[in-house]
């Protein structure tokens, strides 16, 4: 694990926290960062007095989804997207985790977050599935945790028109947690924290592996079908066009 790009600290007795921090690329997902992700969740599970884990980035960036040259990768069929697996590393943690989503979630940024146990949004963050920008169909187990967490209607919105929605216009839209300023996005994540920490680790894990059996069993044929629609869509010369346009080179 990266310790410049990752903190990984014991906030408080049974509570982790878990803060992504690469100001050189706000929060991307490269191999670092993943190989770091990685490493911290593997540590949390396997730490017998952790309770909860609270993840989290940086100033006004909670992750901003694939590299340049990932897309790309995954263009020219070099890669797909489960080549770095970190969209389900929350809920395969067998402790909850608490996504304190603070700042700008985008892609597969924002999948990662939804896959958390509880999520806070910031009312000045972006969050934003924006695969349909680039071309191709979402990845990262987006058509699955979107409408799951959003409900059919905004999830599937979302998703189909890519477009950027701030945290406020997502609390008007009714989504069902909590959404606060940006400075209090810690706190709150920490009072839950808390709560869950007075439990007994056994119990917490017994009942999370209940909670999200069904989401789990489900990824796996999802994640299948999000690489066939990649088949159909990815590899298209204008999806390298979008890419290039939208890294701004």
């Amino acid at each position: 694990m990266n310790d410049s790009i990752i903190q990984f600290i014991e906030l408080e007795p049974g509570i982790m926290l878990l803060k992504m921090e690469d100001r050189e690329h706000k929060n991307l997902l490269t191999p670092d960062m993943t190989a770091s992700l990685q490493a911290a969740f593997r540590q949390a599970g396997d730490k017998p007095e952790c309770r909860a884990v609270i993840w989290t980035g940086y100033d006004s960036y909670f992750s901003t989804g694939g590299t340049k040259e990932g897309l790309l990768s995954i263009h020219t069929g070099q890669a797909v997207f489960t080549d770095a697996s970190v969209f389900q590393l929350s809920l395969e943690c067998p402790v909850p985790v608490i996504a304190a989503m603070q700042g700008h979630a985008i892609g597969g940024g924002l999948s990662m977050g939804l896959f958390a146990d509880f999520i806070v949004l910031s009312r000045e963050s972006v969050y934003s599935a924006n695969y349909m920008k680039y071309g191709f169909t979402p990845g990262m187990g987006a058509t699955l945790v979107m409408p799951h967490k959003l409900g059919y209607p905004l999830g599937s919105e979302m998703l189909m028109t890519g477009s950027a929605y701030r945290g406020a216009d997502l609390e008007r839209r009714g989504v069902a947690f909590p959404v606060v300023a940006r400075e209090e996005v810690l706190s709150v994540a920490l009072e839950l924290a808390r709560d869950l920490a007075q439990k007994p680790r056994e119990s917490l894990v017994t009942l999370k592996r209940h909670l999200t059996k069904n989401i789990r069993e489900m990824l796996p044929s999802i994640i299948q079908q999000e690489i066939e629609m990649h088949e159909q869509t990815i590899h298209r010369p204008e999806v390298k066009e979008r890419i290039m346009q939208l890294f701004g080179n």
